[in-house]
């Protein structure tokens, strides 16, 4: 008997398998039996269906001089005229370069401080200490980037703000920190690793709860000290976890914290604060070029999708631990 043979009739019974009233009615029940938790997936659906996929069919703007009013079938077809004009923009690769150097700062210094922060949580032997400081890291999760940016503002102002006060008190000049573009990135990078440090940890926490406590039991065993225990059992054990999230912060190397990036702007600090997600925001909502702004959304995502699959490759070689 051929293989194609076999796979025809291995392929027919299963669907008699399925096809068998009795099994219709197992999965039947079973999906009522279980219909409130697939009433709860259907929120997640929707919000992917009307923002992930829906907005794909206008990505194909970016090969019209698109008007809002006239729809694709009044709007002139003009290629990659905006991809071309993109492309060679000097403009662009400054704000790439913007992006990138944030992006790269965070990397170094916002993405392992969780990981660090875990570790060092994991050794409190106070049970009620480590919630409480637990708790208290991870709430400036939830405030709001409105609120982030105001509180950013009150410590900030050269004029009433926190650490002006400290200069003054030290006998020095305030200096503006928001409109000083050298002290942009170090704004942003402060900020957010006191807003992210305790939520992003949770998931490492998650991690470190996960291994196996015979692990270091054998390394008891062996001599191992706290330090040695936590170099050789509890940092193995987080590392694909470190690692997955790695390829994604990588592919996410051209984007940023779009709304405090934006509500950090002013004319002072534009030349570092430009970055390639509100030059693309501008462009369709306020110049409303929104061929060339979809162009550059797509120019951003095809970048991002090649970063992700270079850094997955790399990790699969190396670590054997990938996305797929």
């Amino acid at each position: 008997m051929t293989q194609r043979a076999i796979g025809a009739k291995a392929g027919k019974k299963r669907n008699t398998v399925f096809n068998s009233p009795a099994v219709r009615k197992h999965v039947r029940n079973q999906i009522w039996q279980n219909r409130y938790i697939y009433m709860m997936v259907i929120p997640v659906l929707v919000y992917m269906a009307l923002f992930k996929y829906m907005p794909m069919y206008f990505l194909r703007a970016s090969f019209y001089d698109y008007k809002l009013l006239k729809g694709f079938e009044g709007s002139k077809y003009v290629g990659f005229k905006w991809f071309e004009r993109l492309l060679t923009s000097p403009e662009l690769w400054q704000y790439v370069r913007n992006t990138l150097s944030l992006n790269i700062l965070s990397l170094l210094i916002c993405f392992p401080a969780p990981l660090v922060f875990a570790l060092l949580l994991n050794e409190v032997r106070s049970v009620p200490y480590k919630k409480f400081v637990q708790t208290v890291s991870y709430m400036p999760h939830f405030i709001s980037t409105v609120v982030l940016v105001s509180i950013i503002n009150n410590i900030c102002s050269p004029s009433m703000g926190t650490l002006a006060k400290l200069y003054r008190m030290m006998g020095k000049t305030p200096i503006n920190f928001l409109s000083n573009p050298d002290y942009f990135y170090g704004v942003n990078i402060v900020s957010g690793v006191w807003q992210t440090l305790g939520w992003n940890a949770v998931i490492y926490i998650s991690a470190i709860s996960g291994i196996d406590a015979n692990l270091y039991e054998a390394a008891r065993i062996d001599g191992a000290g706290r330090f040695q225990q936590v170099l050789h059992v509890t940092v193995p054990g987080v590392l694909p976890t470190f690692i997955l999230l790695l390829i994604m912060q990588i592919g996410q190397m051209l984007n940023c914290v779009f709304d405090k990036i934006y509500l950090l702007q002013n004319t002072l600090n534009l030349q570092v604060s430009e970055m390639l997600p509100t030059y693309v925001y501008k462009l369709g909502m306020v110049s409303h070029k929104y061929g060339q702004s979809t162009a550059g959304g797509l120019f951003n995502s095809v970048v991002s999708l090649f970063l992700v699959l270079i850094a997955n490759g790399i990790s699969k070689r190396v670590s054997e631990t990938s996305l797929f």
